[in-house]
């Protein structure tokens, strides 16, 4: 029996791909610059022997941290002086399996990217390299320059705020594209009182400008202000009416892509839980959205 063919560099590195690709999404809260620092991998992939290297999947899991991390620096000063509220950027369309919409390893929800936001980079990097990635702390430690218990201690700490963070009694994926035809459906014939039906109490409103278009600064948090504020920008913008909308799948959760008539693109998303919409995600900040189409 003859042995099983090698596989080429390029194929031994395709085989993770998409595994770093959501590593260093997960890390930097954007698409685009995850894909180039997989990029940055790949190139710095054939700049080394692959024979040499045991545990590919370990080596380029640390490659892409190192590179996230690097990022990281500079994209926390951005993030300090980000004009309201911050989002990550949408990822759009993509598959998910339903039946692991639970699984972390499959998990590229709001609610998680903006818990792992407000982790330190190093928590972020521990917990995303052992709970996700899958490496042992022997390599979370190689990876990021420290002893096996303070990673173990990070991750740790990172988890309890991510189990804390994380919605309890997620909405079935049927039901979420439901409630989100429900509410465009209210919505575009301004019945505010089936809006309030399909608002939990304590639903909040999230929406990223960034400074380039018009958004709330902070979170809308309660059924009531939410309704004032939707009453509200409805009022002061008739062109809403013509603008044009498609149903899509945003991080994991029913959604929409939606594009006003000067051609601005924005993305709104649900996320939902025992019948009701519990928050709702509207990215409006175009530098966020150059890759998501109509």
């Amino acid at each position: 029996m003859s042995a099983p063919a090698e596989r080429s560099p390029v194929e031994s590195f395709e085989a993770h791909r998409s595994a770093l690709t959501g590593l260093a999404y997960r890390m930097l809260g954007s698409r685009a610059e995850a894909e180039d620092v997989v990029q940055d991998a790949y190139l710095r992939w054939h700049t080394v022997d692959p024979a040499a290297i045991e545990q590919p999947r370990r080596y380029l899991g640390t490659v892409v941290t190192r590179l996230c991390l690097d990022r990281m620096k500079s994209a926390k000063a951005r993030h300090e002086i980000y004009v309201g509220q911050w989002l990550p950027e949408p990822v759009v369309d993509e598959v998910f399996d339903p039946d692991t919409a639970d699984d972390l390893a499959h998990d590229l929800s709001v609610a998680l990217m903006l818990v792992l936001e407000r982790l330190s980079p190093l928590e972020r990097a521990a917990f995303l390299l052992h709970d996700v990635f899958g490496l042992d702390f022997a390599g979370v430690a190689a990876a990021l320059g420290r002893g096996e218990t303070a990673c173990r201690q990070l991750a740790a700490r990172a988890r309890g705020h991510i189990e804390a963070g994380r919605p309890r009694f997620p909405a079935s994926k049927e039901e979420g594209h439901r409630l989100a035809a429900a509410f465009r459906e209210a919505a575009e014939s301004g019945d505010a009182q089936a809006l309030a039906r399909l608002l939990a109490e304590d639903a909040v409103l999230y929406t990223d400008g960034g400074g380039k278009r018009a958004a709330a600064f902070n979170p809308i948090h309660g059924a009531a202000k939410i309704l004032r504020f939707i009453a509200g920008v409805s009022r002061k913008n008739l062109a809403l009416q013509t603008m044009q909308v498609r149903a899509a799948t945003i991080n994991g959760l029913a959604g929409f892509v939606m594009r006003e008539a000067d051609g601005s693109i924005s993305t709104m998303a649900f996320e939902c839980r025992i019948g009701r919409i519990a928050a709702i995600y509207v990215v409006r900040n175009p530098e966020k959205l150059r890759h998501v189409g109509l």
